[in-house]
């Protein structure tokens, strides 16, 4: 009995020590374990703190309550008060009297449904109130009952700020274009100076003429009523109306004064397309003629140049489109003078101007048969400035303001592909008021 009491004994320990053993290396195990989780659980924090740190936006974070317990940098410093501070404090402390009460509901409604809201309030800043919209999220436990909530925050008084410089800004540049479109226009105009005054130099010199040929005549009948009225006999004044040749001056008579009424009609004529052309095209837009707009403005560029070509009209004669004509007739002019600029040197010059009208679109199409334009600067003619002409030849402004001004018509500006020598562009227009 001794013999197995002591058997039992020393069984015993040896159990006793592998249970003592055993739970030693399960609790290093869970050491290393609570030591891992403890690593992690810095990381962790350190991560969230570089985050409340480094973020712009606003992020706060309040227990039930709604009471603060964390709170980013970008918070902090809005309005001014330190994290260690702000710590415990209520949120509704730092938002507008107006919209306190409506965050606060927010946030328990975000208790009680378990689900992220959105509202806008003022901000209480060191620099006055703010508009900032919340973001308003629950913050769950394991068995999903609310312990708080994350709010996070964007300022949007700077987004509205820059907005409104934003659309300050559209508005110079829509002014800007507006001035370029008119610069571009004086200058064009510049170049048609010499050929406005040629054109309307001939008919004025002709109305000059007729009326000194009309006051010699004038004299001489002047002459002959004097000698009637004096009394003059019957012989005497069939002499005189012979010496004074007055039956030839009564048919020519006619002649001075058709002559002189055709040199004013033709003055007329050249103020009235001067008065078109000069239309800035800024008003309402308006259903126009194509084709007449496209007339005026290839006659207007053909006075005024020196060149030796032919410019030919295909197509619809009343092709109708909606826009202002005033700025069509800039891009026309635009398109047939650099036509012409093209045609310098080339023999049996030629340009044309092609009307048609494709589904709910007017397209004019010019054409010349000068060089054309080589592939590789294909794609950047319609940037601003670019210019293939010497320097005080242009601006490089043509092409984009007209590129543009198409855009803005609802239509389009392209260069085309040509079967030949020389460059053929297409502007499209829409023919009526979008719907």
């Amino acid at each position: 009995m001794a013999q197995e009491a002591a058997n039992f004994g020393e069984e015993a320990w040896v159990d006793v020590l592998e249970a003592v053993d055993k739970t030693y290396a399960e609790l290093v195990d869970y050491q290393e374990q609570l030591e891992a989780r403890n690593t992690e659980l810095m990381q962790l924090r350190s991560f969230l703190s570089s985050v409340m740190t480094s973020i712009s936006d606003f992020l706060i974070v309040t227990g039930k309550d709604c009471r603060i317990t964390d709170a980013s940098a970008s918070f902090c410093a809005a309005v001014g008060v330190a994290k260690e501070d702000l710590i415990g404090r209520d949120i509704g402390a730092f938002l507008s009297d107006s919209h306190r009460a409506n965050l606060l509901d927010t946030i328990h409604l975000t208790f009680s449904m378990k689900t992220g809201a959105t509202l806008e309030a003022d901000l209480i800043t060191r620099d006055g109130p703010d508009p900032v919209e919340f973001k308003v999220a629950p913050r769950l436990d394991k068995r999903r009952r609310a312990t708080g909530v994350v709010l996070t925050g964007r300022t949007l008084g700077e987004l509205r700020r820059a907005f409104s410089e934003l659309e300050h800004s559209h508005e110079e540049l829509k002014h800007a274009q507006g001035q370029l479109v008119r610069n571009e226009k004086l200058a064009s105009l510049g170049r048609l100076l010499a050929g406005v005054a040629h054109e309307l130099n001939n008919p004025i010199s002709f109305v000059y003429a007729n009326t000194h040929v009309l006051e010699k005549y004038l004299d001489r009948f002047e002459t002959y009523f004097e000698q009637v009225q004096a009394g003059a006999s019957r012989t005497d004044l069939i002499e005189l109306r012979q010496e004074l040749k007055l039956d030839r001056d009564l048919k020519n008579l006619r002649i001075a004064i058709e002559g002189a009424r055709d040199g004013s009609e033709r003055v007329r004529s050249i103020v009235e397309d001067l008065r078109r052309l000069s239309a800035d095209g800024s008003g309402e837009f308006s259903q126009f003629d194509l084709s007449e707009t496209a007339r005026i403005a290839a006659n207007w560029v053909k006075r005024g140049t020196k060149s030796a070509y032919e410019i030919t009209y295909r197509g619809e004669e009343n092709c109708m489109a909606y826009g202002r004509p005033g700025h069509i007739q800039q891009v026309v002019m635009n398109l047939v003078q650099n036509a012409v600029d093209a045609l310098a040197g080339v023999e049996d010059a030629a340009i044309c101007l092609d009307l048609s009208q494709v589904g709910d679109r007017a397209v004019l199409t010019v054409c010349d048969n000068g060089p054309g334009v080589p592939e590789d600067i294909s794609t950047t003619i319609f940037d601003p400035f670019f210019t293939t002409k010497q320097v005080g030849d242009g601006t490089g402004l043509g092409l984009s303001i007209s590129h543009k001004i198409a855009e803005e018509h609802g239509g389009s500006l392209s260069l085309v592909a040509k079967e030949g020598k020389g460059a053929c562009f297409r502007l499209e227009l829409p023919t009526g008021e979008p719907t």
